[in-house]
């Protein structure tokens, strides 16, 4: 029987030629992220192993990126532990303010990710990096404080789901709508612990940051990771930000996988998660009137360049409307550097929405656009559980930047092609 992708990258980091569905391997490690709330427990967690050194200085990643400018004393704490444990491990990739973006859109836009690499992160949106065909997970800080030290991880080898990707995006249907309509179909416990594997003839129609967006909510659906064909847009998106060499790896024909799913893109209409939860979806065309108090774009989500000249293009020579607080969050300074030069940031402020620094922020209930008791706020975040963004009595709607801006313009929810 043959492997999967994923299978295959794990297969190439533990020294075996096969390994198969649960089965437990001791995986090396490309990459060990933390950010700055999952970082400090690590360090702890580091020290009472008696650990002294990390494993290789350069493939340690730590951004301050949730709660980053400090909001209060106990986040500057946080990063203050984070800022002298990377100062004394020389750690190399350490991203502060200024430099620092959301960690997983700032990851691959270094170029620290790659294809064929193993990364595991200390959070759960880790995953986004199958974007690259590369196998990421996202893991507890005890799991990452031992990846520090050693360089390698237990792992169970995650069994598989097929998606089958065809047809052509309509417009304004992005690769938020794709993960949105899948997660919708299957359940947010549809692949527990499986590797959510993409392919199709539609994969082409699909750019790197639809696909981040797709990989980066495959933990929604409690998927182990999502991931993605090496072809030529990859290549090329690497190339341009190339630091170290890659490696491709295929899944065998004969691969097995638990369930196969086709999505069509030609059918695919924008999608909007209800609360709470992101399995609860609804076509844009079956959506009544919905009246929002905010509207929040940004997020490892979908705070990437594509996404912010989706929401100008939605929000040139209009305005939100009256009581709906819009707040934008470029993802890193680079994709803040070219909102700049494409004049999308003078859009966003004529049409009177704010915008902040990179930053994680409200997507977690963290600062920058908490909600209130009885508000309603459409985000191109990646959940929208209870109490997740503010208020427990409050409700997020997930949905992609150009459904966001059009429901700030009217107040509502709102279908972009119907603005």
């Amino acid at each position: 029987m043959g492997m999967t992708m994923t299978q295959k990258i794990i297969a190439a980091h533990c020294g075996k030629e096969i390994v198969t569905a649960g089965e437990f391997v001791e995986m090396n490690l490309d990459i060990v992220l933390g950010n700055d709330i999952t970082t400090p427990v690590a360090i702890n967690e580091f020290n009472k192993m008696g650990a002294s050194e990390v494993f290789d200085k350069n493939k340690i990643v730590i951004v301050l990126d949730h709660f980053t400018p400090n909001k209060d004393i106990k986040s500057a704490q946080q990063c203050k532990i984070s800022r002298e444990f990377a100062k004394e491990k020389e750690i190399k990739n350490f991203f502060d303010v200024g430099q620092m973006g959301i960690e997983h859109a700032l990851l691959p836009e270094k170029g620290l990710v790659v294809s064929g690499d193993t990364v595991i992160g200390a959070d759960s949106h880790t995953c986004t990096y199958g974007a690259l065909g590369a196998f990421s997970t996202g893991v507890g800080s005890t799991d990452m404080a031992g990846g520090m030290a050693l360089g390698t991880t237990w792992i169970k080898v995650p069994e598989a789901i097929k998606i089958n990707v065809i047809g052509k995006k309509k417009p304004f249907v992005s690769g938020k709508d794709l993960i949105l309509h899948l997660i919708g179909k299957i359940g947010v416990d549809g692949a527990t612990y499986k590797s959510i594997e993409f392919t199709g003839s539609g994969i082409k129609n699909l750019s790197m940051d639809d696909r981040f967006s797709i990989s980066n909510m495959a933990v929604e659906a409690g998927g182990k990771n999502g991931i993605f064909p090496v072809d030529d847009k990859t290549i090329k998106y690497m190339e341009e930000r190339k630091i170290k060499d890659w490696s491709i790896f295929e899944a065998d024909e004969d691969a097995l996988y638990d369930e196969e799913i086709t999505i069509n893109l030609d059918e695919l209409n924008p999608t909007v998660a209800f609360p709470s939860s992101p399995e609860n979806t609804k076509d844009i065309e079956d959506i009544g009137v919905i009246k929002i108090d905010q509207v929040m774009i940004g997020s490892c989500t979908n705070g990437r360049i594509e996404d912010m000249r989706a929401a100008a293009q939605i929000l040139k020579g209009k305005k939100v409307a009256d009581g709906v607080r819009t707040i934008i969050i470029p993802a890193t300074q680079e994709v803040y550097k070219q909102c700049i030069k494409e004049g999308i940031l003078e859009i966003f402020i004529d049409a009177g929405a704010v915008i902040s620094t990179p930053t994680c922020g409200p997507c977690l209930g963290g600062h920058m656009g908490i909600l209130a008791s009885g508000e309603k706020a459409v985000t191109t975040t990646n959940r929208n559980f209870v109490g997740r963004m503010g208020h427990k009595e409050s409700e997020v709607y997930l949905a992609s930047p150009a459904v966001a801006a059009a429901s700030a313009v009217t107040g509502k929810i709102q279908n972009p092609n119907k603005i």
